[in-house]
């Protein structure tokens, strides 16, 4: 077998002489990427014959000719596979030559059980896009150009093997010079299967009004947004709205329509150049923005950019979501110089919206336009988004251009496990072997149109696959949705069912993804998740392994005023404070504060003091939100993780060096406890008569103050425990800056953080999954 990064022993000696035939086995994503027509161009440049074809395990190979060729023949397989395509392993065995003179792509077989990998769907290729933009190619100004390097996989993908038929690319017969391109192996179409050109592919219409409008689609698209107008686009994975990212009035009409009142906006530059004008862009950051994958990638704001994005876009935000075009489309409506708000068409928590008729009728109240194709989106598939923060990649969300690519799992076999994920930000994840199927972005289940996406992402991943779960897990709190699918489908199919703790699920992920198998401190920092006492946690230190984990520590309990609604009005947080704090003396001493209030404020502080609707949390995303709404940051939550956000933003502009407030950790009876009830009083003793600059300082003050406490702990921790290594996730840690303080106090420890997997519940079903199987082993 040749493992691609070494070629393990049980190769035949390199040597001529006598023609041998073996037949070999190409495991990984090898489908959809053009790898039979690299092996049949390996296969003429060694001189071999035979044949090569895709079926359920991968790509099936016989070659034959001299030993030595074949022995180059097998290396290069791994080494020198297509850019898209991602070998894990070639294993082969020798059997008895044929005498063959040809080397042949043959048709795949039918009916065995699907073991291969799929590609994720691929941004536009630089051959394809020159093709695009060349008045003289044949393809010029074509919106579904694609080859085997780029375009649509799985969003068009019905099953496997990855052949035309099985895609909803089936409908468009190929004419005949399409079809000479695909059955030409000198061309770089030889099997693409969704080949197709003006004459015989897909196309779009624009639909004004409920009718179709006359002339070029595109060009109308085009003016449509000039005019500062919103446009719908149907993509790769669904509909976008977009309209003039540099238009106050376009976006400010985007965000009242779309209902949605504060949340960044990602935006589509038409080049890199435009990137480099409105942000400040390392290699890394580019690279990832010109991937394949090309996901939204965050970047911070250029203060002196020309042309800038409207303030609407991320009001008040220092970065910006952006990306490029990754899909024909996009390269045939902006122009070079053009930045357009490109977010997901949908109403704020709902899916993505991928079905035609769904969008002609539900986007028609939002877009002046809808631009519609006819080829079919068989999976809908969000944007992923990332960034590059202190100690490396970190994937906000994992969807476009990732799934459903499997991450590892360090297990050998075992039983098929589907884990159901988190209640936000949800993704789901279905095992087989050692792949762990992590889906794309599903969102927050609470919605019911997301919970149906929910159930039927679940069944196509059963059927894509053709994997039936044997054990079913989710999370420990009963009222999750994902648990309560699991519950009752574990009890309706008679499987068993095992139950994952939040934040235990939050660091086996980090654990799974490095394969590390060993008892590791891990801190698990959110917003909620159901503790084993039944209380809210958020603020975790564990001794954990993939197995199992032991609570040594945790921020102290605060009382939510209101429970739930505690997360999204901040100000209740801070009422609590500023009411332990003062006392009686609260209207004296906060009356600025207590100005901003609702009618009624005092009978929730005494509802709260009674223990009435106000349950203990130790989350220390809760101390984000008390600390952002002392400091005038944000007071009402629009969006999930406004307040923490705004307050990191705070804290960017200090002007002097952070400073530690005094803070306490009781050192008595396990687990230990941090409290920081003193850090908010000393924000609370202030905020009243700070300077906005002075504002700033306090914002970083409590940063720091963060990060000194969870390194103090982490520290305490290691010398009770022994342990050197920690492990770092959860949704907090997308707080850059708190990130960057904790790693410089933890320069003597081995530091693990999420790069595959999202740190915010978007990562907990592969941490469910890892727990199970771990459990089982």
């Amino acid at each position: 077998m040749t493992d691609c990064g070494h070629t393990t022993p049980g190769q035949s000696p390199v040597n001529g002489g006598a023609r041998e035939r073996r037949a070999f086995r190409v495991s990984g994503i090898v489908q959809g990427v053009g790898f039979r027509p690299f092996v049949y161009r390996l296969a003429a440049k060694y001189g071999l014959s035979g044949w090569v074809l895709n079926d359920s395990a991968g790509v099936g190979i016989e070659a034959e000719g001299a030993s030595a060729a074949l022995d180059d023949f097998a290396n290069a397989l791994c080494a020198e596979a297509p850019l898209a395509a991602s070998v894990t392993a070639v294993s082969y065995s020798d059997i008895t030559p044929q005498g063959e003179e040809d080397f042949r792509i043959l048709e795949s077989p039918q009916g065995a059980a699907a073991r291969t990998l799929v590609s994720p769907d691929l941004a536009v290729c630089a051959d394809c896009r020159r093709e695009i933009l060349s008045a003289a190619d044949r393809r010029h100004g074509y919106a579904f150009t694609n080859c085997t390097n780029c375009g649509p996989r799985y969003s068009i993908i019905r099953g496997v093997p990855y052949d035309r038929p099985l895609t909803s690319m089936a409908p468009f017969r190929m004419c005949p010079a399409c079809q000479h391109e695909y059955d030409d192996p000198a061309d770089r179409r030889f099997h693409a299967q969704p080949n197709a050109c003006a004459v015989c592919g897909p196309s779009y219409r624009l639909i004004v009004d409920g009718a179709e409008a006359a002339g070029d689609p595109l060009a109308e698209a085009r003016r449509i947004v000039a005019d500062g107008g919103i446009l719908a686009v149907k993509g790769i994975g669904g509909y976008h709205l977009a309209c003039d990212a540099r238009s106050e009035a376009a976006v400010t009409r985007l965000r009242q329509r779309k209902r949605r009142e504060a949340k960044a906006l990602a935006v589509m530059a038409g080049s890199m150049e435009t990137v480099r004008g409105l942000c400040t862009v390392s290699d890394e950051e580019e690279r990832w923005l010109t991937s394949p994958a090309a996901p939204i990638v965050l970047l911070r704001r250029r203060v002196d950019a020309l042309d800038a994005a409207a303030e609407a876009v991320a009001p008040g935000n220092a970065y910006l979501g952006v990306l490029l075009p990754y899909a024909p489309v996009h390269l045939l409506l902006l122009d070079a110089r053009d930045l357009w708000v490109m977010t997901s068409a949908n109403l704020s928590g709902e899916p993505i919206i991928y079905e035609d008729d769904i969008a002609v009728r539900g986007l028609a109240r939002i877009a002046d336009a809808i631009l519609v194709h006819n080829r079919e989106i068989v999976h809908r598939v969000d944007d992923s988004v990332l960034r590059m923060a202190a100690g490396g990649r970190q994937i906000v969300r994992r969807s476009r251009g990732f799934a459903p690519t499997p991450l590892a799992l360090p297990f050998d076999g075992g039983a098929s496990v589907l884990a159901g994920g988190a209640e936000l930000k949800n993704t789901f994840c279905l095992t087989r072997g050692q792949e762990a199927f992590l889906s794309e972005h599903i969102g927050d289940l609470m919605e019911h149109a997301v919970l149906r996406s929910y159930e039927e992402t679940i069944a196509h991943y059963e059927a894509f696959f053709e994997v039936r779960p044997a054990l079913l897990t989710a999370d420990l709190h009963p009222a999750y949705l994902s648990t309560q699918y699991m519950r009752a489908r574990a009890a309706r199919e008679g499987l068993p069912f095992i139950s994952v703790q939040h934040h235990h699920a939050h660091i086996a992920a980090v654990l799974a993804e490095h394969d590390v198998r060993e008892r590791v401190l891990g801190v698990a920092l959110d917003g909620t998740g159901y503790g084993a006492d039944g209380a809210s946690w958020g603020g975790e230190f564990l001794a954990a392994d993939m197995r199992d984990y032991e609570r040594l520590a945790h921020f102290a309990y605060l009382s939510l005023p209101g429970g739930d609604r505690a997360a999204k009005e901040p100000w209740r947080l801070a009422l609590w404070v500023l009411h332990t704090t003062y006392g009686e003396e609260i209207t004296r001493r906060a009356p600025k504060f207590i100005e901003t209030l609702p009618a009624g404020w005092e009978l929730l502080v005494q509802a709260t003091a009674a223990g009435v609707n106000a349950p203990l949390t130790s989350s220390a995303g809760r101390l984000f939100d008390a600390a952002a709404a002392l400091l005038g940051a944000c007071r009402v939550n629009a969006y999930e993780g406004q307040a923490a956000i705004g307050l990191e933003l705070l804290a960017r502009r200090a002007r002097r060096a952070g400073v530690i407030l005094p803070y306490r950790v009781n050192r008595g009876e396990a687990p230990l406890m941090i409290d920081f009830v003193p850090v908010l009083a000393a924000l609370a003793d202030e905020a009243e008569n700070l300077s906005e600059e002075e504002r700033a300082g306090r914002a970083l003050d409590f940063h720091v103050t963060m990060a000194a406490a969870v390194a103090e702990v982490l520290h305490l921790l290691s010398a009770l425990t022994g342990l050197r290594t920690a492990v770092l996730s959860g949704g907090v840690f997308q707080n850059a800056l708190l990130l960057e303080e904790l790693l410089a106090y933890l320069e003597d420890f081995r530091v693990l953080l999420p790069h595959a997997v999202p740190p915010n519940d978007g990562g907990i079903a592969y941490g469910q999954a890892a727990v199970a199987l771990a459990r089982m082993a």
